[in-house]
């Protein structure tokens, strides 16, 4: 529960940094698009993360499943799928999924380093890239600051080798961002991974103001507040504004929410179902929300 200055605070930020002008375009889905600031590389909005729902037995019927959840991602817009070497096995399936999909080639594939030592960070480097079925990925962050200052010059290191294209650091709390932003400013990255959601926007008050003044893009994390905001919304009907949106579901206005600020990259809910994956890539769709929508929603969820 934030005190009232807080609610204001991330809300003045939102409301002048929409303010901004935000170079952005829409993929041939239709699905919106924002540029990497380090090369202009344009990616989609809504992305897809596989903590918990990749976590299943290849050839189960939860397998299956899943190869139409990729499916419905690729054909609907979307590129970024995010895992870690620690999801419980969630690298190997989605690498299995892909090249058995054919996929690779479409798949913006970030990953992560989540190892206390050198030797640990290389020996789980070289079961990554085993389990993804690749020599080499598009994003490598250090998972929630996990010794990042062993393993982020190792990343530097495997950037110049081209095993992977963009480096980074995530974290997934709220109280973590201070760390974040002290490295983001001590640093060079390319992206930074952070939740932001209705009922959790610090990171609109300085963090994500200051990834757009330094150059680097941002990816979402548990927009959804791993499920815990469905039920707080449960049975109730969408605000009346929702429709201004073309938002049509809680899942869209919480993504939406997320992307409307214009230091976020992308979002990347996870999902083993097929039907809410389509739901999903909806709120990259259409019109962003506006200053007084985003102020809604932060002081509703307070």
């Amino acid at each position: 529960m934030y005190a009232r200055r807080d609610v204001l605070l991330a809300s003045a930020a939102l409301g002048l940094l929409a303010a901004s002008p935000m170079l952005r375009a829409e993929s041939a889905t239709g699905m919106l698009t924002r540029k990497v600031p380090s090369t202009g590389e344009a990616l989609p909005v809504i992305g897809a993360g596989t903590s918990g729902s990749f976590e299943v037995s290849a050839g189960s019927a939860q397998y299956q499943q899943l190869k139409e959840v990729l499916k419905a991602f690729f054909q609907g817009g979307g590129k970024i799928i995010d895992t870690s070497p620690n999801y419980g096995g969630a690298d190997a399936i989605l690498g299995q999924l892909l090249e058995e999909g054919g996929w690779h080639r479409q798949c913006f594939l970030a990953t992560k380093i989540a190892a206390d030592s050198p030797e640990a960070a290389r020996q789980q480097w070289a079961e990554t890239l085993r389990s993804l079925r690749t020599d080499k990925v598009d994003l490598l962050q250090i998972h929630n600051l996990r010794d990042w200052k062993t393993q982020l010059p190792y990343a530097r290191e495997l950037k110049q080798q081209g095993k992977t294209r963009y480096i980074g650091i995530t974290h997934y709390l709220a109280s973590g961002h201070e760390a974040v932003a002290e490295i983001v400013r001590s640093e060079p990255l390319d992206f930074v991974q952070i939740n932001y959601s209705v009922n959790a926007p610090e990171a609109a008050r300085e963090l994500l103001p200051l990834c757009r003044d330094k150059g680097v893009a941002v990816l979402i994390n548990r927009a959804f507040d791993d499920g815990r905001l469905f039920a707080k919304v449960k049975d109730q009907a969408l605000p009346g504004w929702a429709a201004e949106a073309g938002i049509t579901s809680w899942a869209q206005l919480f993504l939406k929410f997320a992307i409307s600020h214009p230091a976020v990259t992308a979002v990347i809910p996870a999902t083993g179902r097929p039907d809410r994956q389509l739901d999903q890539l909806k709120a990259g769709v259409g019109p962003l929300l506006s200053e007084a929508q985003q102020q809604a929603l932060v002081k509703q969820f307070a």
